[in-house]
């Protein structure tokens, strides 16, 4: 069994997310023995810029045509990336929220492996999914919650991270999500509900 756990968060010891997510694999890994975790951290891999580059290499990969050698080594780059979730038997996210989205590595880190013929696939008609992984494990945490309140404009709530991360990962071939969310992280409350949700994590790795 081969877990690909990426992790979107840049604190390190103090994430919340991370640490509800090591907390899912400590038991899981008791579960499924000679568990293997590929750790892909969106801040400290080398991610290309997904500017003129990866998209021109994007339409000539598409097309047959020759790249540059700039342009194949950054394709090269993002094949190697996509092999990674290609190899994946499960997925695992924790998702800090940032600004009521999520972080934009997580979103460059997208942009880059979710290519036609890689992640996906498309006939000219239909979009389907190139990969076949049974489950994903997803964690969801930001610091306050609907309690705060709004002046202006309705309180966004967890709807929109969910909304497209579950979309995201159903598209490229994911079967089935197991999520959980987590908020007051960062106030009085934080220490709590980060033990909570690493409680919750642990249980929900019993049942993945």
């Amino acid at each position: 069994m081969r877990i690909l756990n990426i992790i979107t968060s840049p604190r390190g010891e103090r994430s919340a997310s991370i640490a509800i997510v090591d907390s899912f694999l400590f038991e899981y890994k008791k579960k499924i023995k000679g568990l293997v975790v590929d750790t892909l951290d969106v801040w400290t891999e080398s991610l290309p810029e997904f500017g003129a580059e990866a998209i021109g290499a994007k339409y000539k990969g598409v097309s047959g045509e020759p790249m540059t050698p700039s342009e194949k080594a950054t394709w090269e780059k993002i094949r190697e990336l996509a092999s990674r979730f290609e190899k994946a038997d499960r997925i695992v996210l924790g998702i800090p929220m940032w600004n009521f989205s999520f972080p934009y590595k997580l979103k460059q880190l997208i942009d880059l492996v979710c290519q036609r013929n890689m992640l996906f696939i498309f006939d000219g008609k239909e979009y389907g999914p190139a990969l076949n992984i049974d489950k994903a494990f997803v964690a969801y945490v930001r610091g306050q919650s609907e309690e705060a309140g709004f002046q202006t404009v309705p309180p966004p709530g967890f709807e929109y991270v969910t909304k497209y991360i579950e979309f995201w990962l159903h598209f490229i071939g994911v079967h089935s999500i197991t999520a959980m969310t987590v908020e007051h992280t960062w106030d009085g409350r934080a220490l709590d509900m980060i033990d909570e949700g690493k409680k919750q994590a642990a249980e929900l790795a019993k049942q993945f």
